[in-house]
């Protein structure tokens, strides 16, 4: 595969494609990273479980800092458009060292979904078409559902694949997300709809109960009630910010992105808000059957209820639709992280190799692939060491997002400093706003990290601290020996200040 370096002379013109992606697309990828209908199945048991029937109000209050945190987005892409993202912006407000750790944080959280989505994208579809052949337990798919083996190797494919498919170019993941993201939201919204219909029209079963609009308002929960539910919902919001990632191969790059943001967080959360309704109502809160306190339904209350809304067919829709989901993230995940290491190599902040862009795909295929290949690995490794901690890397991801997405919030605020009083618009969304959300994210980054440190919280523990402390603390200082390597061995010019400061004119290529 030929490979060019980027010109030298142009430091963040990345030859990359510009404008080929529109709002439309933008938003597109931003909701593919998100996952929807992989991001409800696998959490919202487990709000439930920690809130009871105030999941709607979790899904609306991770909500609030989720859009105070994409203000600073869109205010930082607006001034500095640059796919580097929270490592650029980090690096422009505080420094070479806490912009590092920031990008390094992006990288983790990347590592860590795209390994746990491969695999759900492999079962949801072995289960899919158990379902399609009868849907017996020994069914010959339902069985390989269940082998480690084939999960394995089906998620190994799947993350190969949608690297390859990154790796071709922007366009063509763009057209991919438009199916897959448009399969997703059809029946998520449908079978929503229909399950409420069914209540409202007292059909839907003895356990079925009317909604409330006091599912919207947190009373009665504790701080750590709602410290567990906010992590989870950050898991579920967590991905929009790819829209900013792919900035720079969007027209009018300085402004679409930003909004393509904004936009993609109010989709979520009322997709959100409405399937919590629907599931709540549907199923009620009872300890059996498709009942929500009942634990062994934790971990899908999603598509159990698809046979008792609409039959087999429906309840097949909606394995397809979750494998969809995961299959959309496991592709746009990469997409992100990929760029961020091209942009970080361009200020030499990594070895120059990742800043290598395809001469005909306009992809930092390099990055492209070691993000691939590092996933793979990540997955591999934690599959057949036990797929305990495989799980509870899922639950360590929210301290990874709610890590870096703090350091673009505060790095809005200190950017603007000097402008925030000049007009009443720039006190509230470079000022105020970015800085409660980063207050919101340190708040449940310090709460939730306590709470895991408990022995007994997830699935695993090492020397009596709980597993999921472990890899999300662990994996987020593993960034510090990486840095510190880089510095060694690298050209410290990036270290030095040199490369890329407050004053440094982020170069994008031109639109057309």
């Amino acid at each position: 595969m030929a490979i060019k370096e980027p010109p030298t002379s142009a430091v963040g013109d990345k030859g990359l494609q510009a404008g080929a992606l529109g709002l439309v697309g933008n938003i597109v990828i931003g909701l593919g990273a998100v996952a929807p209908a992989y991001s409800l199945a696998a959490t919202l048991g487990f709000v439930v479980l920690a809130v009871g029937d105030k999941a709607p109000a979790m899904f609306v209050l991770a909500f609030i800092p989720m859009l105070l945190v994409a203000f600073a987005y869109k205010e930082l892409s607006q001034d500095t458009p640059d796919c580097g993202t929270t490592f650029t912006w980090g690096t422009k407000a505080f420094g070479p060292w806490i912009g590092w750790i920031g990008g390094w944080g992006l990288a983790v959280s990347a590592i860590i979904v795209l390994a746990n989505v491969a695999e759900v994208a492999a079962i949801y579809l072995y289960r899919f078409l158990g379902t399609l052949t009868g849907g017996a337990e020994d069914n010959f798919f339902n069985t390989l559902a269940d082998s480690l083996t084939a999960k394995v190797l089906l998620g190994c494919f799947f993350i190969l694949a949608m690297t390859a498919v990154s790796a071709r170019g922007i366009v063509l993941s763009e057209r991919i997300q438009n199916v897959l993201i448009g399969i997703q939201f059809v029946v998520l919204v449908g079978v929503s709809i229909f399950a409420l219909v069914r209540v409202f029209a007292g059909n839907a079963g003895e356990q079925a109960i009317s909604p409330s609009l006091s599912w919207l308002w947190p009373s009665g929960l504790d701080s750590s009630s709602i410290a567990a539910a906010v992590i989870l919902c950050i898991f579920i919001y967590w991905g929009w910010d790819a829209c900013l990632a792919v900035g720079e191969e969007t027209k009018d790059p300085g402004r679409t992105p930003g909004i393509a943001a904004v936009i993609t967080t109010l989709i979520l959360v009322c997709t959100y808000v409405l399937v919590a309704f629907a599931v709540q109502s549907f199923a009620g809160f009872g300890t059996e059957g498709i009942g929500l306190k009942n634990e062994e339904n934790a971990d899908d209350v999603l598509t159990i209820l698809g046979d008792p809304v609409a039959g087999t067919v429906v309840s097949a829709l909606l394995m397809l639709t979750v494998s969809i989901s995961a299959l959309s993230s496991t592709q746009t995940t990469i997409l992100p992280t990929a760029r961020g290491t091209l942009s970080m190599a361009v200020y030499e902040a990594i070895p120059q190799r990742f800043a290598r862009v395809h001469p005909r795909y306009m992809t930092p295929a390099f990055g492209t692939m070691v993000m691939g290949v590092a996933a793979l690995c990540f997955y591999l490794v934690l599959s057949f060491v036990s797929q305990n901690a495989l799980q509870d890397s899922v639950a360590s991801l929210g301290l990874a997002v709610a890590f870096y997405y703090g350091i673009t919030a505060y790095a809005c605020v200190w950017y603007f400093r000097r402008t925030l009083f000049s007009s009443a618009r720039n006190l509230f969304f470079r000022g105020i706003f970015p800085l409660l959300g980063a207050a919101a994210m340190t708040w449940a980054f310090v709460k939730s990290a306590i709470d895991m440190i408990a022995e007994d919280y997830g699935e695993t523990a090492y020397g009596g601290i709980g597993g999921v402390f472990v890899l999300g603390v662990g994996m987020l200082a593993l960034g510090i020996p990486l840095m510190l390597a880089c510095f060694a061995f690298g050209t410290k010019r990036f270290f030095r200040g040199e490369t890329l400061t407050a004053s440094t004119e982020v170069k994008v290529p031109d639109t057309f």
